[in-house]
């Protein structure tokens, strides 16, 4: 699987809607551009209406493509847009220029929000260059130091999400400074619990491994050099790290010294959430559309 497989997938759903709150932002803009130049969606953009149409009108993103609506500060913008979603007239809700706290603020809000009693958590995706596939991050994002029962949702929703886009069966691989249990590193201690817990059923749709060093994760030169036998060992298609610290910096890693594209979603909403960065590009929130669009509709 890669991001044009997975753009090639979405395009080929049938009546899909994206809301965004405050869309007055030229990236913004230009990934609706994109993605209505494929067919991906129809976007309804809560925000300044007069600076959206002029942004539409630039960027020459055809009238019927879209639905402005006038809504003026952070708050209501970012309420308005949930509440699109949340009524059925969205199927995934996308964060445009409002702050990311205010944003969370109505999502998870009990009256108008997406709240279910589900745990939120963020998966991204990233395409590496002389990468043949995809591989996922979990939780860089949203989670500082979840518990083990936390961890298992985490992998319940980051698994359902990789499925929704094509993987059967995805290999987890549960992070941990090195692959051998250490009783003074907790982390190693919760990704062997997590593997077992896999093992006996108590985590479906996937396969767990760990604790494995991030070396032997994704390379299997470095696994069989540690002597290291499993289904996931050099092969790991989503990575469960331990702390929000290390998804952070592994991360910010890929991006700037691997140079690597980003897809990434918050899930475990009632609906699926765009959460991209501002200095994100409209080809990685377009990727993140798709991505979102997929895990929506299956």
């Amino acid at each position: 699987m890669n991001f044009e497989r997975m753009l090639a997938k979405a395009k080929q759903l049938d009546g899909c809607t994206v809301s965004i709150a405050g869309a007055a932002d030229v990236e913004v803009i230009r990934a609706v551009k994109l993605a209505t130049d494929h067919g991906l969606s129809r976007f309804i953009l809560f925000g300044d209406a007069r600076e959206i149409k002029r942004l539409c009108d630039d960027e020459g993103i055809a009238e019927n493509a879209v639905d402005i609506l006038h809504v003026k500060g952070e708050a209501d913008i970012a309420k308005r847009a949930t509440l699109a979603v949340r009524n059925g007239e969205a199927d995934v809700l996308m964060k445009g220029m409002v702050a990311t706290s205010t944003f969370m603020k109505a999502v998870l809000s009990r009256e108008a929000g997406l709240r279910t009693n589900r745990t939120l958590s963020h998966v991204a995706l990233f395409q590496i260059p002389n990468r043949e596939q995809l591989i996922g991050v979990t939780d860089a994002a949203i989670h500082i130091a979840p518990t083990l029962e936390e961890k298992v949702e985490i992998i319940h929703n980051a698994v359902g999400a990789m499925r929704d886009i094509g993987y059967d069966l995805p290999r987890v691989a549960a992070i941990g400074a090195v692959e051998v249990v250490n009783t003074q590193m907790a982390a190693t201690m919760d990704a062997a619990l997590l593997t077992q817990m896999n093992r006996r059923g108590q985590i479906k749709g996937c396969v767990v491994d760990g604790p494995l060093a991030l070396d032997n994760a994704v390379d299997m030169v470095a696994a069989k050099q540690k002597g290291i036998d499993s289904d996931v060992a050099g092969q790991a298609d989503l990575l469960l790290v331990p702390y929000i610290e290390v998804g952070n910096v592994l991360y910010k890693s890929i991006m700037y010294f691997a140079g690597a594209s980003v897809a990434a979603i918050v899930v475990g909403a009632a609906a699926p959430v765009v959460l991209t960065s501002r200095a994100d590009t409209a080809e990685a929130k377009l990727y993140s559309l798709a991505f979102a669009l997929l895990h929506a509709k299956n």
